[in-house]
């Protein structure tokens, strides 16, 4: 069995994972706990890591069987064939939201563009291109992985 990614709609990843759990498929929504701020209160909201995205597992004759839960849009394709994602880098995923510690990390200077390898944590060793530099979180995109990931900048070295 294979990991595929589905394209959900818009703010019902977590019911579409849901919906696919009762039709007994497995699936991964990757899921982080963020403060949102408002005027009056802070709240801590838990939304997806990858908007408008979850994994699925099953066979390749099963695939069909997806879209029988409603907000399921289509497959994501690479290369003209349905993007697999391999189960290593779904256990990364897993390892790095799961992974609390902090180490001591070295703070540089990137630009967007910028090629770098990531030194600790659970993605040590995975090859990273910086799209975007903010105060505290760095937008990170693994092509290895094909996505984008959103990293403290304490994370990354």
């Amino acid at each position: 069995m294979l990991w595929y990614v589905l394209y959900t709609k818009p703010r019902s990843e977590q019911k579409v994972a849901q919906r696919l759990e009762k039709l007994g498929i497995q699936v991964y929504c990757p899921i982080i706990t963020e403060v949102r701020k408002w005027s009056d209160r802070k709240k801590k909201v838990s939304t997806p890591l990858f908007k408008s995205y979850v994994f699925v597992k099953l066979p390749e004759k099963e695939r069909n069987r997806v879209f029988e839960a409603p907000g399921v849009v289509r497959y994501m394709h690479w290369l003209g064939k349905p993007a697999v994602v391999r189960s290593y880098e779904i256990e990364t995923i897993e390892k790095w939201l799961n992974n609390e510690e902090v180490d001591e990390m070295e703070i540089a200077e990137f630009s967007p563009g910028d090629k770098l390898v990531i030194r600790n944590g659970s993605l040590e060793g995975r090859e990273a291109i910086v799209r975007e530099v903010g105060k505290k979180q760095m937008r990170l995109v693994l092509p290895g992985m094909g996505f984008t990931v959103v990293m403290n900048t304490r994370e990354v070295l």
